[in-house]
C-alpha cells in the first residue's frame, strides 16, 4: 500500500503495551492456544487494517468495545529484510518466534473477535520475490496460517512486487494452494486502483489468476493515491473495475460485484486527497447496494483525530488529518458487516446483579461478569434477550444507547 512509503520510513517498532499483553501467558502469546471460532465471511470482508508493530498501535479491545467491530486485518507479513523464504512481520520479526502479535490475536479472540493477516503491502521485499516457486511460497504462508489458526488471509499485491511477473505468478499460485489446503479459508486479493479501475499491472495480475484457474473471495482495489478526491471518483473506479472483472473472467455484472472489494484510506491520503466520513458513507452505500464482497480501509492506526485536527496539512500514520471522533471510520466497517455500531457510550452504570426474572424464563439469567457473543440468549427483567455481538457488563434494555441486546419478548 502506497502510504507505507511515507508512514514507515524511520519508524521504530512500537511497544505493544496498550494491547494488554501482560494478561496472557507465554503459551497464549505464541498463538498456539489462540483457538477461535470462525466469524462469518462478512466480518473478514469488513476487517480494517491494523499494524500491530508500528504507527502507535491502538488497543484493539477498546475499538471492539466502542464500535462492535469484531475483525482486524493485521499487516504486514514480508520476507526477511536479509532475504530468504520464511515469513516475518515487517521484514524484521520472524513469525516462527513471535509472541507479541500472537498476544494481540489472543486478546481479540478472548473478546469474541478474530483476525485476518495481510501479506505484502507497498514497499519491502515480498515472499513471492524471494521464494523459488509457488509451492515454497505457499509453505511460508502456511506457517502463518498454522501458527495463528487463521480463517482468512489477504494478498496485498502492489509495488514493487506486482511489476515482477514471476513473483506475481508465485503469489497467485500460493494463494490457490492455500485455498485448496485450507478448506473454508477466506482469501482476498488487494491491488492498486486507478480511475479506470486498476492499471496495467493490476490487469496482468487478474490475467494470471485466470490462467491459473484461481478465484478468491474477492479482488479489491484501493482507489486513492491516484488522483482521486472524494467518493464520486471512487465509486466510478469501482464501476470500471467491475467491467474489468467481467471482461477478464467472463462474469456478468452481479457475479463480478460479488467478487469485488473496496479498500479505502481514511482521512488525508499520501498524495493529499481527502476522504471524510461522508465519503465513506457514500462508498458504503454503493458497496452494499451492489452486493460487493468487501469493504475495508487503511487503517485503524489512523482512525483518530490529529492535534491539530488537520495535522497542518500533513499525512500521518497515527491519525487521519480530518476532524473526527475516535474510531469513526471503523463504524463503517461494522455497518458493512451488518451490525449497527454504538453511537455513544452508556450513560448509566449497569447494576452488578440483575433483578429477578421470574420462574418462567428458560434462558440463563444475565450476569454482569459473563462474556456473551452473538446469538447468546439471557433472561433479564422478565424478558428474553439475544446478543447481537460480543458484550460484557452491558445491561439488557439499554437498546437506545448501545443496541447490543435484542428483546425477544416476555418470558
Amino acid at each position: 500500500m502506497k502510504r507505507l512509503r511515507a508512514l514507515l520510513c524511520g519508524a521504530a517498532t512500537a511497544a505493544l503495551a496498550t494491547t494488554g499483553l501482560a494478561a496472557f501467558t507465554a503459551q497464549q502469546a505464541s498463538g498456539a492456544s489462540a483457538d477461535a471460532t470462525a466469524l462469518s465471511n462478512r466480518w473478514y470482508a469488513a476487517a480494517p487494517y491494523l499494524m500491530p508493530h508500528d504507527n502507535n498501535p491502538p488497543d484493539a479491545g477498546a475499538i471492539m468495545d466502542a464500535t462492535g467491530l469484531k475483525a482486524f486485518q493485521l499487516a504486514f507479513v514480508l520476507a526477511p529484510n536479509g532475504g530468504g523464504c520464511t515469513p516475518t512481520w515487517d521484514g524484521t520479526s520472524p513469525v516462527s518466534s513471535d509472541t507479541a502479535v500472537g498476544s494481540v490475536i489472543s486478546a481479540i479472540r478472548a473478546k469474541g473477535g478474530d483476525v485476518s493477516v495481510s501479506i505484502g503491502g507497498y514497499g519491502g521485499t515480498k515472499l513471492g520475490q524471494t521464494c523459488s516457486d509457488a509451492a515454497s511460497t505457499a509453505a511460508a504462508y502456511q506457517q502463518v496460517i498454522t501458527k495463528y489458526q487463521l480463517k482468512a488471509i489477504d494478498f496485498d499485491l502492489e509495488e514493487p512486487e506486482y511489476e515482477n511477473t514471476a513473483a506475481i505468478a508465485r503469489e497467485i499460485g500460493a494463494a490457490k494452494i492455500l485455498q485448496q489446503n485450507n478448506p473454508g479459508l477466506y482469501v482476498s486479493v488487494t491491488t492498486a486502483g486507478t480511475a479506470d479501475g486498476t492499471g496495467w499491472f493490476g490487469k496482468q495480475m487478474l490475467n494470471e489468476a485466470k490462467a491459473q484457474g484461481f478465484t478468491p473471495n474477492n479482488f479489491s482495489i484501493m482507489p486513492f493515491d491516484g488522483g482521486f478526491n472524494g467518493a464520486a471518483a471512487q465509486t466510478s473506479a469501482l464501476t470500471n473495475f467491475n467491467g474489468i472483472l467481467q471482461s477478464t473472467f467472463g462474469w456478468d455484472a452481479a457475479t463480478a460485484y460479488a467478487h469485488e472489494g473496496f479498500s479505502g484510506m481514511n482521512g488525508r491520503s499520501d498524495t493529499g486527497e481527502y476522504f471524510k466520513q461522508a465519503d465513506f458513507q457514500t462508498v458504503l452505500d454503493y458497496a452494499t447496494s451492489h452486493h460487493m464482497d468487501r469493504f475495508t480501509f487503511w487503517s485503524l492506526n489512523r482512525d483518530r483525530q490529529c492535534t491539530p485536527p488537520d495535522n497542518n496539512g500533513q499525512t500521518s500514520g497515527t491519525c487521519s488529518s480530518v476532524a473526527q471522533a475516535d474510531w469513526d471510520f471503523a463504524k463503517y466497517s461494522v455497518k458493512f458487516a451488518g451490525v449497527t455500531p454504538p453511537t455513544t457510550p452508556p450513560t448509566t452504570t449497569p447494576p452488578t446483579t440483575p433483578p429477578p426474572t421470574g420462574g418462567s424464563c428458560t434462558a440463563s439469567a444475565w450476569s454482569s461478569s459473563a462474556v456473551y457473543t452473538a446469538g447468546n440468549t439471557v433472561s433479564y427483567g422478565g424478558h428474553t434477550w439475544k446478543a447481537k455481538w460480543w458484550t460484557q457488563n452491558e445491561t439488557p434494555g439499554t437498546t437506545g444507547e448501545w443496541g447490543v441486546w435484542q428483546d425477544l419478548g416476555t418470558c
